[in-house]
């Protein structure tokens, strides 16, 4: 099986079938994970998840879930 004249659908699946192999289907599950693209703009929208809020009440906070 050549690599390069396989489909984009056929290199994910055999892709996965070897992480299975090795991994396991949990173990595949997490590796995954670390490759989320993930959507959105975490620069854009940190800037307004944190307007207004000074390290004086992000310390505050992290005191009241202790």
């Amino acid at each position: 099986m050549k690599v390069e004249t396989m489909s984009p659908e056929s290199i994910r699946k055999k892709g996965l079938e070897a992480l299975v192999k090795v991994l396991g289907p949990v173990g595949m599950v997490r590796f995954l994970q670390h490759f989320e693209v993930g959507i959105g703009n975490y620069t854009r929208d940190k800037k307004y998840w944190l307007k207004g809020i000074d390290i004086q009440e992000i310390i505050k906070g992290l005191k009241r879930k202790e």
